[in-house]
């Protein structure tokens, strides 16, 4: 058989990722601090664009994008509709706790931490000596956070813990009210306490305390080192800041050997455990996204307009340019540029307009959120946005990553207010995995003095509520919720009785 060669034509498609494109996707998933790096890069490398500042001038030379209005749109309401700019007090600002100041000159004989400090080789002004006060590549809250994400999987226990990382001062220690989190959150203060003690745990040692004697009692519980003795010694530092031997000796119920070995166990705690990390402010969030209530109900949503990069396309500066172009390269060079620039303006107007569809749906689904409180935090998924809003879920993917938004009960990032479900029974509406770990706590916080309900109980009790659930899952919730099994519980009981 013999081999020939011949032309054939084809039809056939092909989707091609352009440039533009690129730049469009990468636009997308960029913070509001990313994208002002990227844009101001731009408008060095590109001479068509330029930077608005106040009112556009009047003479004609700059023409601006017909999209310059930052977009704004109100829950529930098609998009578009405009409103008043929010004032300062509607919302809750982005609070960073302030850092505790340098003690100056201490008082050794009546400053407990002073003592410490001292035996510990501090330097006066309070910063930790040696090798912990150099500074490491993260900062403390961005350390916590990290942690906050792997460790904590309740979505509504994250927002909760968001809110007290917030509240640290530059040492590690809170600094906020419990009460008002609650208040903030339309929460108990019970679930509150749940979370800070789960924070407790986080590294380093000692983070999240209310006082000295907490931060030196959470460090000696790390190391397992934390009995009856040495819990009264912690309750009367100001004792050992005395050298009261003879006092501490009759309440702790030890030799003096024991209490030199129990003050020098003191002094190799760190207590200020937050100062170990970059001692640098803190850079406050910008929210990207603005919230607040109408008069009339609903939500007004709107970008925030200090996180919009204002660019123009100089078209009296290209057509000059084009004028004077000599040979064939720079007139392709000043095209490209033009090009390049009229992209760049309506990559960043889509990318505005993306943002706020998303950030209205999220609203509208977690309205009773906003409303009346983190417990009902209800289930959404990447899912349920993108097919409301009609895009694609790797699109809200990009638009929920790093984008924050400053609501009444504070600033979240947006992939905050998603969450898996639970399914529902025939006929019924499917449940928040948080809200049904908040329902099993309600049911065990209930339970009779003379029953424990078991696993399997549970389950019957949530199924007659329409919630199908495994008796797996209440296992793996109430365990996530730090809750003994039911045997555990009972003997518990029976051992305070």
């Amino acid at each position: 058989m013999a081999l020939s060669q011949r032309l054939d034509l084809r039809q056939a498609q092909a989707l091609v990722m352009t440039p533009q494109l690129q730049q469009a996707i990468k636009l997308l998933q960029l913070s509001n601090i990313e994208l002002a790096a990227f844009v101001e890069q731009e408008l060095i490398e590109n001479p068509l664009l330029e930077r608005e500042e106040g009112e556009p001038e009047r003479d004609g030379e700059r023409d601006e994008p017909g999209e310059d209005a930052p977009p704004a749109a109100d829950a529930a309401t098609p998009l578009g509709a405009g409103d008043p700019p929010l004032a300062g007090d509607d919302i809750e600002a982005w609070r960073d706790a302030a850092g505790s100041e340098g003690e100056g000159d201490l008082d050794l004989a009546g400053d407990p931490e002073a003592w410490i400090l001292r035996g510990r080789g501090e330097a006066m002004d309070g910063a930790p000596g040696g090798e912990v006060g150099q500074a490491q590549p993260t900062s403390l809250r961005d350390h916590l956070l990290q942690q906050l994400v792997m460790e904590i999987e309740s979505p509504a226990d994250r927002v909760i813990g968001v809110h007290l990382v917030d509240l640290l001062d530059e040492a590690g220690y809170l600094t906020g009210d419990l009460d008002g989190v609650a208040q903030a959150l339309n929460c108990p203060r019970e679930r509150v306490e749940d979370v800070l003690q789960r924070l407790q745990r986080f590294d380093p040692p000692g983070v999240f305390a209310r006082s000295l004697a907490e931060c030196l009692a959470l460090q000696l519980r790390e190391r397992n080192r934390l009995d009856p003795a040495m819990e009264t010694l912690l309750a009367n530092l100001p004792l050992l800041a005395a050298r009261d031997a003879a006092a501490l000796m009759r309440l702790c119920g030890v030799d003096a050997a024991d209490l030199a070995e129990m003050a020098a166990e003191l002094k190799a705690l760190n207590p200020k455990p937050g100062l170990a990390f970059d001692g640098a402010a803190p850079q406050a969030v910008v929210p990207d996204i603005l919230m607040r209530p109408r008069p009339d109900g609903g939500w007004h949503i709107e970008l925030n307009p200090e996180t919009l990069p204002r660019v123009l396309v100089n078209n009296r500066y290209y057509a000059t340019l084009s004028r004077n172009a000599q040979g064939k390269a720079e007139r392709e060079y000043l095209a490209e540029r033009l090009q390049s620039a009229n992209w760049l303006v309506k990559s960043l107007h889509q990318r505005a307009t993306t943002i706020l569809r998303v950030a209205t749906e999220i609203v509208n689904q977690q309205a009773l959120f906003f409303e009346q409180g983190v417990q009902f935090l209800r289930p959404l998924i990447l899912r349920d946005i993108a097919a409301a809003i009609s895009m694609h879920e790797s699109t809200v993917s990009r638009v929920t990553t790093n984008k924050f938004m400053a609501t009444p009960r504070g600033i979240y990032e947006l992939k905050y207010f998603f969450s898996s479900a639970i399914p529902a029974s025939a006929g019924g509406d499917a449940h928040s995995a948080e809200a049904v770990r908040f329902r099993i706590k309600a049911l065990i916080d209930a339970e009779p003095a003379d029953d424990v309900l078991s696993d399997e109980q549970i389950v019957e009790i949530l199924q007659k509520d329409g919630v199908e659930i495994a008796r797996r899952t209440v296992a793996k919730y109430r365990e996530s919720l730090r809750i003994p099994s039911s045997v555990q519980r009972r003997r518990e009981r029976s051992l305070r009785l």
